[in-house]
C-alpha cells in the first residue's frame, strides 16, 4: 500500500503527520511476503518532549474543560471516521501484522464499538453524593482526569487495544500519547487519520523501540501509563511507575488453561479448542495454551481436534485463509524453540509441528497438536504465543482444576462442561481475571478485561477501565460557612482529661 510507504519515518504531533527528526530507523517487513512495506523512525527525546508539551496544553486548556457530552461527541466522530476507513485499515493491518483480513475487519469493528461505549460511559457519572457527616453540609466526589496517558502498545491487536485504552483515557478527559509496536507502527499512524475531530495535540504518536517507551514512562509530563507486552518489560514499567508513584495498567503474558470435561459436546469443544489455540496464529494473550482433557474422552477429543486442525487454511491474510504467518522471523524462531523444547521433553506432534512446505517465503508455521504431554513440561509453564495445543490427560475435574491453577499466570481460563457443579466451581475457583464457560475468548466492552499473578494488574474495559485513567477527589462544602465549634479551638473544658484542674 502506497499510503503505508508514505507514512514511513513519520510521527503524529499537533494533529499532523511529519517526518521524525530521529536519525535511526528500522524496516517494516510484510510477514507473508517479506516485502519491505516502509520504515519506522526512532523518535529522539526532544521530539517526545515536544509532543508531551503539546499534550499538556491541549488537555489543560481545552479537553478537560469540555462537557462530557462534547467529549463524547468528538469521540463518536472518530468512530464514524474509522467506520469509513475500515477497508484500508484492515488491509494495512493484514499486510503489516499478518492476520487474515477477516480478523482485521473484526478488529476495526471492535475498535469502533469500544470507542462508542467509552464515549457514552464517560458521561454516565462523574462522582457521587454522600450523606454528609455534618448536618447542612454537601459531601460528594469528583472524578477527574490524570492528565496525559502514555500508552505502550503490542503488535498483536494494534487497533482494538489502542481503542480500549485511548477511548477510556479520552472519555475521562485525558490527553494521550502512543508508542506503537515497531511491527505495527504504520497501521497505527494510518489510524491517526481518523482523529480530526480531536483538538490538535490531544492525541500524539511517537515511534521507536524500548528507549522511547522508557522515556515516556519516566517523563514528568506523563501521569498514567498503560503497558501491554512481556513480563520482563512489564515488571520494568511497573517498577519505574512505582518509584515515581505513577498509576499504571500492566497487561503481560497469559498461559490460559482449557478444561474439557465428559459432559461437553466434543464436536463443539474441538472447534472451540482449535479457534482458541490458532486464532491470530496463536498470538493472543488469552489464547488457550494448556489443555486438560478428562481421560474418559481424551482420545475422542484428540481425534476431533486433529480433524479441525487439518481444516485450517494457511496463507497470506489477503487470500482465503484461516491463519496467516507469525509477525516476524524473530517471533517464529522464538516460537519454534518453544515447540522444539516440548518435543525434546517427550511430547509428540499428532499433527503439525513444522513449517508448511508449500511456502518458500513468509514466516508461516503449521498449527500443531501436541499429545503425550506431562504437566511439568516447559510448554505448560510459559506463554507459547504461537499456534500450538498441548494436551494433558487428567483423571477428574479436581486434577484439572489443580493443574489449571498451578501456573504463575492468571489472565483467562476456559472450561467446556454442561455439569452445573463444575461450572459454578470453575467460575469461583479458577485463578484468573476472566473465566469463559463454553464461550472462549469473548470480550465485552461493558465488562473488565485483565488478569492476576504475572499476567498483570489493573483492568481495561467496563467502568473499571475508565477508573484506570481518572482520580477521585473528595469534596466537602458548608454552604452556610458556619463555625465548627464541635471540634475547633478552643476545646471545651468538659472534654479535658478528668484529672485536669
Amino acid at each position: 500500500m502506497q499510503r503505508m510507504k508514505d507514512l514511513s519515518n513519520h510521527v503524529y504531533i499537533d494533529g499532523a503527520f511529519r517526518l521524525s527528526s530521529g536519525s535511526k530507523s528500522c524496516d517494516v517487513i510484510e510477514p507473508a511476503t517479506e516485502i519491505v512495506l516502509g520504515s519506522v523512525a526512532q523518535s529522539p527525546k526532544a521530539e517526545i518532549d515536544e509532543a508531551l508539551e503539546s499534550c499538556s496544553k491541549a488537555q489543560k486548556h481545552w479537553w478537560r474543560n469540555l462537557s462530557a457530552l462534547d467529549r463524547a461527541h468528538a469521540i463518536h466522530q472518530v468512530a464514524d471516521r474509522l467506520d469509513e476507513m475500515r477497508p484500508i485499515l484492515a488491509e494495512a493491518m493484514t499486510r503489516e501484522m499478518g492476520k487474515p483480513y477477516k480478523e482485521s475487519v473484526d478488529e476495526v469493528n471492535w475498535s469502533i464499538h469500544s470507542l462508542r461505549y467509552s464515549a457514552e460511559l464517560g458521561r454516565n457519572e462523574q462522582g457521587r453524593v454522600m450523606g454528609p457527616a455534618v448536618a447542612g453540609q454537601f459531601h460528594y466526589t469528583l472524578k477527574q482526569p490524570c492528565g496525559t496517558a502514555a500508552l505502550i502498545m503490542p503488535f498483536n491487536y494494534p487497533l482494538v487495544l489502542l481503542c480500549w485504552e485511548a477511548g477510556a483515557a479520552l472519555a475521562t478527559g485525558n490527553a494521550v500519547i502512543v508508542k506503537p509496536s515497531e511491527y505495527t507502527t504504520l497501521t497505527t499512524l494510518l489510524f491517526a487519520e481518523a482523529l480530526k475531530s480531536l483538538p490538535e495535540g490531544l492525541f500524539q504518536i511517537v515511534t521507536g523501540g524500548g528507549d522511547v517507551g522508557d522515556h515516556l514512562v519516566r517523563h514528568r509530563d506523563t501521569h498514567v501509563v498503560a503497558f501491554t507486552g512481556s513480563v520482563p518489560v512489564g515488571r520494568a514499567v511497573a517498577k519505574a511507575c512505582g518509584e515515581l508513584i505513577k498509576p499504571s495498567l500492566i497487561e503481560t503474558s497469559g498461559n490460559d488453561p482449557f478444561l474439557i470435561m465428559p459432559s461437553a459436546p466434543l464436536d463443539v469443544a474441538a472447534r472451540a479448542a482449535a479457534f482458541s489455540a490458532y486464532m491470530n496464529c496463536g498470538q493472543i494473550c488469552v489464547s488457550a495454551e494448556r489443555f486438560y482433557v478428562h481421560e474418559d474422552i481424551h482420545d475422542a477429543f484428540v481425534e476431533k481436534l486433529i480433524e479441525e486442525t487439518r481444516k485450517i487454511r494457511i496463507g497470506n491474510g489477503l487470500d482465503r485463509v484461516d491463519m496467516g504467518p507469525m509477525v516476524s522471523s524473530r517471533e517464529r524462531e522464538r516460537y519454534e524453540a518453544v515447540l522444539q523444547g516440548a518435543l525434546d521433553e517427550g511430547a509428540r506432534a499428532a499433527i503439525g509441528g513444522s513449517r508448511p512446505s508449500e511456502f518458500n517465503q513468509g514466516w508461516f508455521v503449521e498449527p500443531t497438536v501436541l499429545v503425550d504431554c506431562a504437566p511439568d513440561m516447559s510448554v505448560f509453564k510459559h506463554e507459547s504465543f504461537g499456534p500450538v495445543a498441548p494436551i494433558c490427560k487428567v483423571s477428574d475435574f479436581e486434577e484439572a482444576l489443580t493443574l489449571a491453577n498451578a501456573s504463575d499466570y492468571g489472565l483467562g481460563a476456559n472450561i467446556y462442561t454442561r455439569d452445573l457443579e463444575e461450572t459454578i466451581r470453575a467460575t469461583e475457583e479458577l485463578e484468573a481475571g476472566m473465566v469463559w464457560v463454553n464461550a472462549p475468548l469473548l470480550d465485552n466492552d461493558a465488562g473488565p478485561f485483565g488478569g492476576s499473578k504475572l499476567s498483570g494488574m489493573g483492568r481495561q474495559l467496563g467502568p473499571e477501565g475508565l477508573e484506570t485513567f481518572r482520580e477521585t477527589k473528595m469534596v466537602m462544602v458548608d454552604p452556610h460557612c458556619q463555625p465548627q465549634d464541635f471540634w475547633w479551638f478552643p476545646y471545651a473544658d468538659d472534654e479535658m482529661h478528668p484529672g485536669t484542674k
